[in-house]
């Protein structure tokens, strides 16, 4: 039962949300243990509101996804969790989740409420307008960004909210790119909104949206605004693995090895996950390393 509920509300998923700790990386807050609280709450804040709108999203396409060649083994579709079990668990998760939201203050109470009005919004409805979904999706990314910051009251750059979304479009884009090759005919039966999408639009999109990741990436790390607040002009350094990423996730979609899901080829290929890895503590040594030294 542990197992099961674990794979409905897609524990693996939480990854996303560590995005909630830029601010405490970026804005210098690592050394304040009050604020590496106030982080933790805010990740398990969105842990709980993300899982929830997995169970609602898997309750209302629980019939489509039991045609569907990988979503037919989640829980809901598979009968291993009851639907009155699925209910059960969203009303829990969302008091929970709301709960914690306010112990962090209004700011992020709002913040919370706007992510989880706008992912029911994409569950119910908007999933089905070409662009409009993957945007909505992207917006999931930054809305955790922003919250993180929010959290700890302390200001984030504009450019690297501009850099999450972005990256986010460019994973969003991924996994309807791998959904059309891997559902192929049968692709509008399990998601309406694919049949206004063609691969080489797709690719097209993503190049873009790429393209643009890097762009506002090195705006953002070599920004004067930035420099002055870290205290360093060395961030572009970390620029190599961001590029690297970038290039192996496009070569993994390409190769069809990967794309529907990014936290799971996050934890399934190494070069990718190694690279996320040295990004993160060449950032953390070049911007603590003063306080280090």
């Amino acid at each position: 039962m542990i197992s099961t509920l674990f794979k409905a509300l897609r524990v693996y998923q939480w990854s996303k949300n560590l995005l909630v700790f830029a601010a405490l990386l970026f804005a210098q807050q690592l050394s304040y243990p009050h604020q590496v609280l106030r982080s933790l709450i805010a990740f398990a804040a969105f842990c709980a509101a993300s899982s929830t709108m997995y169970l609602l999203n898997d309750l209302i396409d629980v019939e489509n996804d039991r045609v569907h060649p990988e979503k037919c083994m989640r829980p809901l579709a598979s009968g291993a969790l009851s639907v009155g079990m699925a209910r059960a668990w969203i009303g829990l998760l969302l008091v929970l989740s709301l709960g914690l939201a306010w112990w962090l203050g209004t700011g992020f109470t709002l913040i919370v409420l706007f992510y989880l009005i706008t992912t029911t919004l994409y569950s119910f409805e908007l999933k089905k307008v070409v662009i409009v979904d993957v945007l909505l999706v992207a917006i999931g990314f930054v809305v955790r960004a922003i919250g993180g910051a929010i959290a700890l009251d302390v200001k984030f750059s504009n450019w690297l909210v501009v850099c999450t979304l972005f990256f986010a479009l460019f994973l969003g884009i991924s996994k309807r790119r791998h959904e059309m090759r891997s559902l192929s005919d049968d692709a509008t039966t399990h998601r309406e909104v694919l049949g206004h999408y063609t691969v080489p639009y797709l690719d097209a999109m993503n190049i873009i949206v790429a393209g643009a990741t890097l762009i506002t990436y090195t705006i953002y790390t070599c920004s004067p605004e930035v420099v002055d607040r870290l205290g360093t002009d060395k961030l572009y350094l970390t620029l190599p693995f961001v590029v690297y990423g970038l290039f192996r996730y496009l070569y993994l979609v390409h190769q069809d090895i990967a794309g529907g899901d990014p936290s799971a080829a996050l934890l399934q290929d190494r070069p990718l996950g190694v690279t996320v890895a040295l990004w993160g503590l060449t950032c953390l040594v070049i911007i603590y390393w003063r306080h280090i030294a």
